[in-house]
């Protein structure tokens, strides 16, 4: 003991149980700890229900049916990312202006999300046509 620092009387020997405990170097070099610079914003399911003016039950068989993204905070609760109203919105337009059912919303969903990627990529192109885009 008398090699080590003060205060470093558990270090590089067994511990509790007779655990082994690494010592400094093979700690830092085997654990990665990373965190967020800023935590994401999440909206609750409640607070999506406010803003898009659904029922939390419609909600969840939404995110059931796939149309609309949630994620598990860290007591189980659904959370959202901040444009879920908005995809929620589009859904209800989707519903109510062309008499879709559910699953085949799904697809469209895709199908707006890959058209809008497409001529997002033209854009970027720099591809000049005569004739506008459809849309």
């Amino acid at each position: 003991m008398k090699d080590r620092p003060p205060g470093a009387a558990g270090i590089g020997r067994a511990g509790v149980g007779d655990r082994p405990v690494q010592t400094g170097a093979d700690v830092t070099a085997s654990t990665t700890v990373r965190y967020a610079l800023v935590a994401a914003p999440r909206l609750s399911l409640d607070a999506v229900a406010r803003r898009s003016g659904l029922h939390p039950d419609l909600i969840r068989r939404f995110v059931a049916l796939g149309l609309v993204d949630a994620e598990r905070d860290a007591a189980g609760h659904p959370v959202f990312a901040p444009t879920a109203p908005a995809v929620l919105a589009r859904v209800q337009r989707l519903r109510s202006g062309l008499c879709l059912n559910y699953a085949s919303i799904g697809l469209v969903l895709d199908l707006l999300d890959r058209i809008s990627m497409l001529e997002a990529a033209l854009r970027r192109a720099g591809s000049r046509r005569e004739t506008p885009p459809w849309t």
